[in-house]
């Protein structure tokens, strides 16, 4: 962390911890924007493979989602989803292979993401993203998702008839959110009434808490063909929460354990790649 990112948690921790003695309610509220705004921005440049894609585009509440669709038409399809802070762009290393096996790819940064408009992302609006993909340019049979993106993928997948010819691909998929949370409050030191706060405002505006936006849960309901795979050194998805889901044993899951990658190394990695191009 650099001095100046440094001086910036600390002036939005004082901040936030300042307004909870005002009002938790309050102070949840701007943790919870604080928590669902992408500050990282992704500076790879437009790799060649999205200049020859078709561009595509649609209006969800009031924002613009962009993607790209690659050999269409084509009678089977693959969804490419990204994770927290990240674009599209950062995957363009499996478009290629896959359409040299005969798909039609499609890619789309989240919202507020990417090229995409809006400002914050939560998982019921990356969910709600995903089913508009489907229902404009699918039906989709092949899913890869990484990070945030494989925990909306599998809420998705549970929300959609699907069977085990379905495939998804995750790879380091952000399987708690209530592990993200936890690491998020941590990380700030606010105070144990804010998350409570915190937890009330999922629930009251989704009707759930937090701990049902959970892979391990959604995994009870899905049927399709599920390739894992999930460093022992990642930091910011932890190993940990993806063996309890492993420990499962669910039979339409295949578990792959690697090394030394991290969080963002795993999906460049040329092992990897191959595994789930082979898998789709």
């Amino acid at each position: 962390m650099t001095f100046a990112q440094k001086v910036a948690v600390n002036y939005i921790r004082a901040k936030l911890n300042m307004l909870s003695v005002l009002s938790t309610k309050r102070a949840a509220g701007k943790a919870f924007d604080i928590f669902c705004t992408p500050f990282r921005k992704p500076k790879k440049k437009t790799p060649p493979v999205f200049e020859r894609g078709e561009q595509l585009s649609f209006s969800l509440d009031g924002a613009t989602i962009r993607g790209h669709r690659w050999n269409h038409p084509q009678p089977h399809k693959v969804l490419i989803v990204h994770g927290f802070e990240s674009t599209a762009k950062n995957f363009d290393r499996y478009i290629t292979p896959l359409t040299r096996k005969g798909y039609e790819v499609l890619a789309f940064d989240a919202p507020a993401h990417g090229s995409s408009g809006g400002k914050l992302i939560t998982l019921p609006l990356y969910v709600r993203t995903l089913q508009e993909i489907h229902r404009q340019y699918g039906p989709i049979q092949s899913f890869m998702a990484h990070s945030l993106g494989g925990l909306a993928l599998m809420h998705f997948i549970e929300s959609i008839p699907h069977d085990d010819d379905t495939r998804v691909a995750l790879i380091a998929p952000a399987t708690e959110t209530t592990t993200a949370i936890d690491t998020f409050f941590r990380f700030l030191d606010l105070r144990p009434e804010v998350r409570t706060a915190f937890d009330q405002l999922i629930f009251d505006r989704s009707g759930y808490w937090p701990s049902h936006y959970s892979i391990r849960r959604a995994m009870q309901q899905v049927r399709a063909q599920v390739l894992w795979v999930h460093d022992e050194q990642d930091e910011l998805t932890p190993l940990a929460d993806a063996l309890k889901v492993r420990d499962d044993g669910h039979s339409n899951l295949s578990f792959v354990i690697t090394h030394g990658l991290g969080h963002r190394g795993i999906y460049r990695d040329n092992k990897v790649t191959r595994q789930v191009v082979e898998f789709l």
